[in-house]
């Protein structure tokens, strides 16, 4: 390197990963990034992604050597570093190892060291710091929004080129981040968590974004999609779902987060659950149709979020009915009404993005299921087999009282459940004859005979064209 250290001042950006700083010293000094990383003894490599390429959410740690040295190297005092990085300070037993006065790094990927890592907006950093350099930061999910130049960041740990998304027609997004900071103090002095009331938040939305696609009243969020998508997700809708949903749903995670703090909404729950008399919550609850008003879908969300057992809103709802009964909760969490389980955590973006990915590139390509069948209808199938699972889960104790009750629901729910799973069969046989599957198989796996089958894909044929699909 042919400049002294520090002779050019880097500052760091609030909540920039070390690894960002590292680069952006490198191209102050007009250097390559890998030369300058050659200043530290690196005790692993860099992470990457499955397909290859470095990962943006990439991490360093270093040593006390390691740290006076970066310190010289970008100009400023080490407790100013201390401050700005959320690595900083933090070691690993490789590091160690090594002896001492020796300068060594580590590398991590961001997500382990410090939480959630997002692109910083270039705009702002080259306002800050005179360079349109990428930035990458830790940044919590509901701080995603540049206010000045209307983006929303993206997670840097997914194997794709965009770094924001374009919101600046989307004013309920900003909206929606203004708002959070005022519901993250009410939550804090309720004594619950502001992450994981964001969190449970956004699992019980992102739950409704998977089955939105079969929902023909929705008209929001297909709007803002296609808005973050340049005007028209066109034949990329699905790569556009996986990109696009945080940035689309995020004003109806807030809506929600805001709802479940309120103490007037817990208390529809309680009337809804029969107060001190109990019973089962209604598809038509007080609570699900307020919440579906609060939320800008009162045509839908009431009968939907009321019947959806099993997931991370009717969880929240059990522990509300529980805490004022007074009755104990399932063993590993009792009655926390913010524990979000680990199968209602909502798959990032990069997990999504790597199945895509895998899906596209295997070996005939365009035969893998989710390939060939569209997402509206392999949600439709997801949405009938939940709902015959339901009907078959309310006949647990059924099976007593008097004759004709319990025969009265047996056979209506074990009905009900049949004609679900029969319309679940069709439209899975009708998406894997149209991707080329061969009948005669389809029928053999559908245990039917070939005929029955064919008559029964030609009524769903006709049923399709008649409503447009």
């Amino acid at each position: 390197m042919t400049h002294h250290p520090g002779l050019l001042r880097t500052a760091p950006l609030q909540g920039e990963t070390t690894s960002s700083l590292i680069c952006r010293i490198a191209s102050r000094y007009g250097m390559e990034a890998k030369v300058l990383r050659s200043y530290w003894q690196w005790r692993n490599y860099p992470p990457g992604h499955d397909g290859g390429g470095a990962r943006a959410d990439a991490e360093v740690l270093l040593n006390a050597a390691g740290r006076h040295l970066l310190a010289g190297l970008c100009g400023v005092e080490e407790d100013m570093l201390a401050r700005a990085l959320p690595s900083w300070g933090q070691e690993d037993a490789k590091l160690s190892a090594g002896r001492n006065g020796v300068p060594a790094a580590a590398w991590r990927t961001g997500g382990t060291v410090a939480g959630p890592v997002a692109f910083g907006c270039r705009l702002c950093a080259a306002r800050r710091t005179g360079m349109a350099v990428r930035v990458v930061r830790y940044t919590p999910r509901w701080e995603r929004v540049c206010f000045r130049h209307g983006r929303w960041l993206l997670d840097a740990d997914a194997d794709q080129p965009l770094e924001h998304l374009d919101v600046r027609d989307l004013p309920e997004v900003a909206a929606a981040q203004r708002r959070w900071a005022g519901m993250a103090r009410r939550a804090a002095r309720t004594g619950a968590e502001p992450e994981r009331v964001f969190a449970l938040a956004h699992a019980v939305v992102a739950r409704w974004w998977e089955q939105a696609l079969h929902w023909e009243r929705e008209a929001i969020w297909p709007q803002r999609l296609h808005q973050v998508a340049g005007g028209n997700a066109g034949t990329e809708l699905e790569r556009w779902r996986i990109v696009g949903r945080d940035a689309v749903v995020f004003p109806e995670v807030v809506a929600v987060a805001d709802a479940l703090l309120d103490p007037v909404m817990a208390e529809l729950v309680w009337r809804d659950s029969g107060a001190g008399r109990p019973r089962p919550l209604p598809a038509d609850g007080s609570f699900c149709r307020r919440l579906g008003e609060r939320v800008g879908r009162g045509w839908w969300l009431g009968p939907l979020a009321a019947t959806d057992y099993g997931g991370p809103l009717t969880s929240w709802m059990g522990a509300v009915i529980r805490i004022r009964r007074g009755a104990g909760g399932p063993p590993g969490y009792g009655n926390d009404p913010w524990w979000l389980r680990q199968e209602h955590q909502p798959v990032t973006m990069a997990g999504q993005l790597r199945v895509l990915s895998k899906e596209r590139s295997a070996p005939g390509s365009g035969t893998t299921w989710r390939s060939a069948v569209p997402a509206e209808q392999r949600a439709l199938i997801t949405s009938l087999v939940n709902d015959a699972e339901e009907q078959l889960t309310q006949l647990r104790g059924a099976q007593c009282g008097k004759t004709a009750d319990a025969a009265q629901q047996l056979l209506g729910n074990l009905g009900h459940a049949a004609t679900l799973i029969e319309q679940a069969v069709r439209e899975t046989a009708a998406g894997a004859l149209t991707a080329g599957m061969a009948l005669e198989d389809l029928a053999r796996w559908a245990r039917l005979p070939a005929d029955v089958l064919a008559e029964a894909l030609a009524d769903h044929h006709n049923e399709q064209q008649a409503k447009g699909r």
